[in-house]
């Protein structure tokens, strides 16, 4: 059964994506209507919205229709940090159980271009070449291989969660990446093996060892970016 995102689902995902890349200001007063003309929707699923965001701790009601976007301390971080961590790893539990032939071959195929774009940077950066639009290429193309391994879950719900509970917002990560990298050309080289290993065991139907493989890259990937902003 196919799961159509509702205006407040849209509501709440864009502003809570506003609030982590720093568009909407902790202290920032913000209406309902205001949100609403921002997001081009009417203020009821904008009401639904600061609701859910209400309950996560990312604003906080100062009047009928107004809310203060909240100070987003450390322990709210590692809290969300938690939920990612674990969706992450029960997607991949998921797609352990649930991922088609082709799904895999496309996994692969997708591993094998970064395989070869992972030579080629190597090589530019020994020769003193650039390396930028080859380090985009390779992001774009890890980005790729999540987005697979998310459709192997079949599980729409569970990747919507998933989207919701983000530390950083995909912006965010490229530009925290691109920032770790500048200053550690093998920054993340570490856990790029364990991809092939992921794809062994949804291979295998091996639910508990894709779960542990993608809880321990989620937190050495969310770690090491939480360290670098």
């Amino acid at each position: 059964m196919t799961v159509t995102e509702t205006l407040g689902d849209q509501a709440y995902r864009q502003v809570r994506a506003a609030i982590a890349a720093g568009e909407l200001a902790p202290g920032e007063k913000v209406t309902e209507r205001g949100l609403a003309e921002r997001l081009s929707i009417s203020p009821t699923p904008v009401r639904e919205a600061l609701r859910r965001l209400e309950s996560d701790g990312l604003i906080e009601r100062i009047g009928p229709r107004t809310v203060l976007v909240a100070e987003i301390r450390d322990a709210a971080i590692d809290d969300l940090a938690e939920v990612e961590v674990g969706l992450r790893g029960l997607v991949a539990r998921f797609a352990a159980r649930h991922a088609t032939a082709d799904q895999l071959d496309t996994l692969d195929e997708i591993l094998d271009r970064a395989d070869d774009l992972l030579i080629l940077l190597k090589e530019r950066r020994s020769q003193g070449l650039p390396t930028e639009r080859h380090l985009t290429a390779l992001l774009d193309t890890m980005v790729e291989f999540n987005e697979t391994v998310n459709a192997c879950a079949h599980n729409p719900v569970l990747v919507r969660m998933l989207d919701q509970s983000r530390v950083f917002t995909r912006p965010q990560r490229r530009e925290l990446l691109l920032r770790r990298v500048a200053e550690d050309d093998t920054f993340g080289m570490e856990r790029y093996t364990s991809h092939r290993a992921l794809v062994r065991a949804l291979r295998a139907g091996d639910s508990a060892t894709a779960e542990r493989i993608a809880i321990a890259d989620a937190e050495g990937g969310l770690d090491a970016l939480r360290r670098g902003r």
